[in-house]
């Protein structure tokens, strides 16, 4: 995190009193309204001391001096509270990690499908049950968080039956219910509303690349164009005035992340050439640094990476983010 500071206040103190670096024991607390905008939200919950980054700068008016004095913002920067839905999924549960991992910047919650989730990740108060085609069950969960990150989707599954020694191919079906439609849409469009009522200031969604061709094959599964749903739904996040990061990704891999090279693209042109895969660790990471960086907000970008062994593994997500400049 850069390093930032941030005048707090100006005091008028005797002149015969100060003395530079005597002003440990001032006060003080500054309410988050008062903030100014283009600083971070700053909360003290302890008295300013003479070890935090504090200096003194006099004006002599009369027989007063006048200091100002000011602190790292960086030091006291309040964590986001940030909820992951879908945290029960392979990719979910890598960003609830990673958020917990960084206590200092984060504060993670989740919401799951189910009990059994829930316990899958290890989680207590933090982590909800509920059902995202229920706006309701939802509620309880975007109460006071200042982001969040929708991994949610629709999941087919293989109809018994299949032998692949006989050369027939796998037929896949969504559960009644639990088609694109109520998840990838319905339920996506209940997460932004709700998040939207409680006040959240950032949205991250990952979707998919592919959206552009109706004809995608992902589309023939189940015969329920799961792409056109998850398009819909980004749509709709990017018209709802909410800053917002849709990131669509290549084809997922359960792979170590943070070796690869990692590529930024637009309307699936990625897809047109041979790198039109990413881990999910990689997706995982783009998504806890895009809740971090100015240049990812107002974005939608595709995703994918170069193969492990080619190029530079990525570590300047600020430059990735700011390669994109399409807002759909």
């Amino acid at each position: 995190m850069a390093m930032t500071t941030t005048t707090l206040f100006h005091a008028l103190v005797p002149s015969n009193t100060y003395k530079p670096g005597a002003v440990s024991s001032s006060f003080v607390s500054v309410p988050r309204s008062s903030t100014p905008p283009s600083s971070p939200s700053l909360q003290f919950r302890s008295l300013v001391s003479d070890t935090t980054s504090i200096y003194g700068r006099r004006k002599f008016t009369g027989n007063l001096r006048r200091v100002s004095l000011t602190v790292s913002a960086a030091a006291a920067a309040e964590p986001l509270t940030v909820l992951v839905t879908g945290a029960g999924g392979r990719t979910g549960q890598i960003v609830y990690k990673k958020l917990k991992e960084r206590a200092d910047q984060f504060v993670a919650r989740g919401l799951v499908r189910t009990k059994e989730s829930k316990e899958k990740i290890g989680g207590e108060d933090e982590v909800f049950v509920g059902d995202i085609r229920d706006p309701e069950a939802i509620a309880p969960a975007v109460q006071g968080i200042d982001a969040l990150v929708i991994l949610t989707s629709a999941v087919p599954k293989m109809k018994p039956g299949f032998d692949p020694s006989k050369g027939e191919r796998p037929e896949f079906y969504f559960e009644e219910g639990a088609y694109p439609e109520q998840v990838d849409w319905i339920g996506q469009k209940n997460q932004i509303d709700a998040a939207k009522a409680a006040g959240v200031k950032q949205i991250v969604l990952v979707g998919s690349m592919g959206g552009t061709n109706i004809n995608n094959p992902l589309n023939s599964i189940g015969n329920a164009n799961i792409l056109v749903w998850k398009r819909k739904a980004e749509q709709y996040l990017a018209d709802s005035g909410i800053p917002y990061t849709i990131i669509r990704a290549g084809g997922l891999q359960d792979k170590e992340g943070g070796i690869r090279e990692l590529i930024v693209g637009k309307d699936d042109e990625i897809l047109e050439t041979e790198m039109r895969t990413i881990a999910r660790a990689d997706v995982a990471e783009v998504c806890v640094q895009a809740l971090q960086l100015e240049e990812a907000k107002f974005k939608a970008l595709d995703l994918a990476s170069k193969p492990e062994g080619t190029g530079t593994p990525t570590k300047d997500f600020k430059a990735l983010f700011a390669q994109v400049t399409a807002r759909f």
